[in-house]
């Protein structure tokens, strides 16, 4: 689950509060970009519980309104949400469980988020549509909860703050744990029962090696980096730029470096990218440019051997 998206973001987080921690050990910060990692995951687990305690808090109202029935001699209450054939299959999934056991993790102390979801989720059409459709199988069941999940936990800036209340690691996790829980459901197969496979913590050691490496690389050999900057860019006053910015150049010049099987586009892409998300408004395009001349610059003097497609030509005949 952990890909190489969360690694980036982590690392770049990381990397800053290295600098900013007066006492600079880098085996105790390697230590919390993996516990910060493992934390993500978490997350993962507990976006996925949060489902089964939402058909929990389901299964309360349904005995209620069972009571009520039976008193007043009324119709039993549908039942069809609460045996929802995927939600009973993920309230029964082994290695969720394993987790809540381990973890000791669940949304007991939440109830009135719960009972919110609960509520919105009942009085909307996806739930009426749903139960007054004849259609009852699997796929049905799985399907309706994607549409829960998308339209009520996915984008609810309640339940981030809430989130973020719990671990500070959470900050910008969820937007990208909320597109492997949705991948999850998906890949849910009714056959599998309990035992069906969760996304693990990575798919490979390959890119847990690559956390630790890149990690490594952007901080031992910072001043070598930064030189490349200064080489790269005439004039160039560092003091006029955000800290966070040469942080994460440090961290793409490690990258460009020390993977060759990274192509460079990608690597400038994805640190733009983060440069929008964490710091000015203007270090996007700042960082993209700088990026390109230095990865240019270390091409030319022979100690980047990767290739760089040069800028289209331009059409003359249409400028003038």
């Amino acid at each position: 689950m952990i890909n190489r998206e969360i690694i980036r973001n982590k690392i770049v987080q990381l990397t800053y509060a290295y600098y900013q921690n007066g006492n600079k050990n880098i085996d105790t910060a390697e230590k919390e970009l993996f516990f910060s990692l493992s934390k993500a995951y978490d997350l993962y687990n507990y976006m996925l519980v949060l489902m089964v305690a939402i058909t929990r808090e389901a299964r309360k109202h349904l005995e209620v309104a069972q009571a009520r029935a039976h008193r007043e001699g009324k119709p039993e209450p549908s039942q069809k949400f609460v045996f929802n054939r995927f939600a009973l299959q993920l309230e029964s999934n082994k290695m969720l469980n394993d987790f809540v056991e381990v973890q000791k993790k669940n949304w007991d102390d939440s109830p009135e988020m719960v009972h919110k979801l609960y509520n919105q989720i009942v009085e909307s059409s996806i739930y009426t549509d749903y139960m007054a459709d004849t259609d009852d199988n699997y796929a049905a069941d799985r399907e309706v909860w994607r549409k829960i999940y998308r339209t009520f936990i996915q984008n609810n800036d309640e339940l981030d703050a809430l989130l973020e209340e719990q671990s500070l690691y959470w900050n910008d996790d969820k937007e990208i744990v909320d597109t492997f829980v949705l991948k999850t459901i998906k890949r849910f197969d009714e056959k599998n029962g309990s035992h069906q496979e969760l996304l693990p913590e990575y798919d490979s050691e390959e890119d847990k090696d690559f956390a630790r490496k890149l990690f490594r690389a952007s901080i031992m050999n910072s001043n070598e980096y930064q030189g490349y900057m200064s080489e790269a860019s005439h004039n160039w006053d560092f003091s006029r730029l955000a800290y966070m910015d040469i942080v994460i150049m440090q961290i793409a010049i490690a990258e460009m470096l020390t993977f060759p099987s990274i192509p460079i586009s990608v690597t400038i892409n994805e640190f733009v990218d983060i440069a929008k998300l964490y710091s000015t408004p203007r270090s996007g395009g700042y960082i993209n440019g700088m990026l390109d001349a230095i990865a240019r610059h270390l091409i030319q003097s022979g100690r980047l051997l990767k290739h760089i497609d040069e800028p289209a030509p331009r059409n003359r005949e249409k400028e003038s």
